[in-house]
């Protein structure tokens, strides 16, 4: 990272773009949210007046759900807001609290980490298989758990590095 700073709130360029590329992920959350609302009160409506559904549009908001948690997930990792409670951490000393969150954030890598590799077998396999509504491949939504693992590595990383940083800073 440029200028040596691995804070969060630096400002070199590489955090800057980091910041909005998430924030921007962000946007992309609440537009899925926006559809899969539209989707259900289509639907709710419909029935509402006699009317028959829209063949797979019951399936919509349950496949872009798991898109929305991993795209949320991201972008809540990219600002911290996601490994922690913050009542335990503000009742922890600044050695304990990098101590934990070093731990937190070297098992979660671990942890995405393994989901990718299973990523690996599960979504080629589940692009043999289809929805019954849409007909739409499955390995689409499957393909949510490594892309977001992706997204989600990249500020858990970033993350590790400033509470290592922290554990290893010198008493002043």
């Amino acid at each position: 990272m440029a200028g040596g700073s691995l804070d969060p709130a630096s400002g070199d360029a590489f955090d800057r773009w980091a910041r909005g590329f998430y924030r921007g992920l962000g946007y992309l959350g609440g537009l899925i949210l926006a559809v899969m609302t539209l989707a259900v009160f289509t639907q709710v409506v419909m029935r509402f007046f006699g009317l028959a559904g829209i063949d797979g549009l019951d399936e919509v908001p349950r496949y872009l759900f798991v898109w929305l948690v991993m795209i949320g997930a991201a972008a809540a990792m990219q600002r911290s807001e996601h490994t922690r409670l913050e009542y335990f951490h503000q009742r922890m000393g600044p050695r304990k609290g990098a101590l934990v969150a070093t731990l937190v954030n070297a098992a979660a890598i671990l942890f995405f980490l393994s989901l990718l590799r299973s990523s690996w077998v599960l979504v080629p396999n589940a692009q043999l298989q289809s929805s019954a509504g849409l007909s739409l491949p499955l390995g689409y939504v499957y393909a949510a758990v490594p892309v977001g693992a992706l997204l989600i590595l990249p500020p858990m990383v970033r993350n590790l590095l400033v509470s290592l940083r922290a554990l290893w800073q010198k008493p002043s």
